[in-house]
């Protein structure tokens, strides 16, 4: 096709066609992949099935022919690591026992983080963040390398207690080969098998970054910092729990691992699901109740879908009040005090950043020199409420913003701003980029969202991630005031202060995968301490009579 260039001369370019174009572009290619817009895009025309010739294996019809015993290299990608090993120890084949087992060792390591009930084509896309990190580690461990340096950011994020346990065996493990282990965590139990313990404070955000304690456990639990005042702190059960109002039903659930469940969720009250990993919690909750209930609201972390200008300001709502706020105050237009529109600087376009693309590499990111970040055109900047711009006000945390607009403000700018505050935000900067928070940030920013309505069903997976000991005593607080203002609340939570001050408690098991899937146990926290079957019930008992 005959097509103009801008220096007046003539190219010819080949059409590839509107088909051919969109069946590279998306149905040839991994929709995950793809950008976020784009992916929901496709996904409004493209269906999904499995593939008929394979049957989803990803193989050809000569590798599915080949058998060992009867099974196919699909069917022992399809079993739980822990009957794979059953079935490779059962292979006496000369040629392939060592073969066999090299990979009993690696499987073995597997199931000794509590991960046996994985199977081996499972999409690493569907682990969530804890399982995926066990797998690194035990990764790591086959390795012989020595005189190394690993880092873990909350390794023990989404584990049950007794899988915490086999978490620490696998940190030792690193350690005692000759590594460095540095790991980021909050759980007590984790802290509790550290060498050397650095605690940093005293607060979050502007009111952090300094080194509180550095030492042994035994001294910082006798230290007078905020985390070993909580790990010498034993948290008893709840025994005055509310009282159900009614009952949301689902009925014999047979989905993933679930046999045949009946569960009843009571409304009016918080509700923990509790289990050991893979044991039906998310199923139940996010497979079968959002499903029979969609009247839910699902209080995720996942990614906020916004533009990577969204922050937590516009994300709550208090960005356009504010601009109307500084518009009436010097009587010009709202969209001054835009960065994506009259008010954004030229040069980046109220991004704050220059984006680079890099021909073979990651785009690089630079601070725009000429807003210096701020975003905003100078003279958008001379105009002042109370001594701050615009672009000041977004530099606050939201603390700081809480304080500087009291008395200033309406309640449509103080409102959200005190919920992100009461939610352990406080040390947001209003201007910050929404994607670069963190899973438990994210939860709890949609949690500040919801704080002053009531009527309404709430389910939240994993709460706590991310949070200290402390912050974890905001987020029960901010729970039990969602349901006493007339909501029900059902959190999927490890935490076993969560599970201690809880009306009830729905414990799945008794194991992970194929073991687990029933429902071990109904009722108060205080009834689940009697239960003799139930792994939750056991480290609950435990947890009763040990600090960390």
């Amino acid at each position: 096709m005959p097509r103009p260039n801008k220096t007046g001369g003539v190219g010819s370019n080949a059409y590839e066609g509107l088909l051919e174009r969109f069946d590279r572009l998306y149905i040839k290619r991994d929709l995950d992949s793809l950008s976020d817009k784009n992916r929901a895009a496709a996904r409004e025309v493209v269906t999904e099935e499995v593939c008929p010739a394979c049957g989803g294996a990803r193989l050809n019809a000569a590798a599915l022919a080949s058998r060992i015993d009867g099974l196919g290299i699909a069917d022992y990608g399809r079993l739980e690591v822990t009957d794979l090993i059953e079935v490779l120890a059962a292979i006496d084949d000369p040629m392939a026992e060592t073969i066999a087992g090299a990979a009993i060792a690696r499987l073995r390591r597997i199931e000794e983080v509590g991960l046996g009930y994985l199977s081996l084509d499972r999409e690493t896309s569907s682990l969530s963040g804890g399982e995926a990190q066990r797998l690194k580690v035990v990764r790591h461990l086959g390795s012989s390398l020595t005189g190394m340096t690993y880092i873990f950011d909350e390794p023990s994020v989404g584990m049950h207690p007794r899988d915490v346990g086999r978490l620490n065996n696998l940190l030792i493990q690193l350690r005692d080969k000759g590594n460095t282990v540095l790991v980021v965590e909050h759980s007590p139990d984790v802290i509790a098998i550290a060498d050397q313990v650095v605690d940093m404070g005293p607060g979050a955000g502007s009111h952090g970054g300094q080194v509180e304690f550095q030492g042994s456990v035994e001294k910082l639990r006798a230290s007078g910092t905020l985390t070993g005042e909580r790990l010498r702190r034993v948290q008893p059960v709840k025994e005055r729990t509310r009282t159900p109002t009614g009952w949301l039903t689902v009925a014999d659930v047979r989905l993933h691992n679930l046999k045949n469940v009946t569960a009843r969720f009571p409304t009016g009250v918080l509700t923990a699901i509790t289990g050991v990993a893979g044991s039906g919690k998310s199923t139940l909750v996010s497979g079968a109740f959002l499903a029979a209930h969609p009247e839910a609201i699902a209080v995720s972390q996942a990614a906020i879908h916004a533009s990577r200008r969204s922050s937590p300001a516009t994300y709550i709502g208090i960005m356009d009040p504010m601009r109307q706020l500084f518009a009436r105050e010097h009587g010009v237009k709202p969209g001054l005090f835009s960065f994506n529109s009259e008010g954004a600087c030229a040069e980046c376009g109220g991004a704050g950043v220059i984006f680079t693309d890099l021909a073979y590499m990651d785009p690089i990111t630079t601070v725009c020199q000429t807003c210096h970040g701020r975003r905003f055109r100078p003279e958008v900047l001379h105009y002042t409420v109370r001594g701050a711009s615009i672009a000041d006000v977004l530099d606050m945390t939201a603390e700081q913003a809480l304080d500087f607009w009291d008395g200033h403000a309406d309640n449509k700018i103080r409102k959200p701003l005190r919920s992100l505050n009461e939610v352990g935000l406080g040390y947001l900067t209003l201007g910050r980029s929404l994607s670069s928070l963190s899973g438990g940030e994210r939860q709890r920013i949609k949690l500040a969202d919801h704080l002053y309505r009531s009527g309404g069903v709430f389910v939240l997976d994993e709460p706590t991630t991310g949070l200290h000991m402390a912050d974890v005593d905001t987020l029960i607080a901010q729970l039990d005031r969602l349901v006493d203002a007339g909501n029900t609340v059902i959190v999927i939570e490890h935490d076993l202060d969560v599970v201690k001050r809880a009306d009830w408690v729905i414990d799945l098991g008794p194991d992970g995968g194929k073991h687990g899937g029933e429902i071990v146990f109904t009722g108060t926290p205080a009834a689940l301490l009697a239960d003799e079957r139930s792994i939750t019930a056991d480290y609950l008992r435990r947890s009763l009579t040990d600090a960390a």
